[in-house]
């Protein structure tokens, strides 16, 4: 199958704001009140979950982001792909998402609130198919987008992939 005809099959468009391509699967129904969490992280009611596909190709990549609720990511199909997570306390680590276990790849990883992410497809690949859950469920006011002098400032060692992870 062509990219372009996987890309039809599945709906997916341009991401907005992170890059790729992608397209909501799921919404839940249940709604959890702001107040639920005494952090003050929401703007108002926020679904339980929401799903969606996301797509990556040579020339596209999941910018740096924070998002104020944990997403799973789950490997589909397709290449690697390579995430640098970069932690409160100034630590940071890649892993691997996809099917090759024994070289150390995950089929699942999880990034919890609050920690910067970026992904791109490992070098020489030429696409592949994501899923990503966010409970509670993904709103767009909650996305916020890293920039690499903030980014590179605290996490020097990381700065060749936090260059190639950032549009600014």
């Amino acid at each position: 199958m062509q990219v372009d005809q996987l890309k039809e099959l599945l709906g997916l468009k341009p991401h907005p704001q992170e890059g790729g391509w992608y397209v909501r699967t799921y919404e839940s129904a249940e709604l959890v009140p702001a107040e639920t969490f005494a952090d003050g992280r929401y703007d108002g009611p926020r679904r339980t979950s929401t799903a969606i596909y996301y797509f990556l190709e040579p020339e596209t990549f999941s910018e740096m982001h924070l998002l104020q609720s944990d997403e799973i990511f789950h490997f589909y199909a397709g290449d690697a792909v390579e995430m640098l997570q970069l932690f409160d306390d100034g630590t940071g680590r890649r892993v691997v998402i996809g099917n090759d276990f024994a070289a150390g790849n995950r089929p699942q990883v999880v990034v919890e609130r609050g920690v910067w992410q970026g992904s791109r497809l490992v070098p020489g690949g030429k696409w592949a198919l994501l899923g990503c859950t966010v409970s509670p469920g993904f709103e767009f006011v909650d996305y916020s987008e890293g920039k690499r002098a903030e980014l590179t400032d605290k996490w020097p060692e990381w700065t060749e992939l936090i260059a190639a992870l950032t549009k600014t």
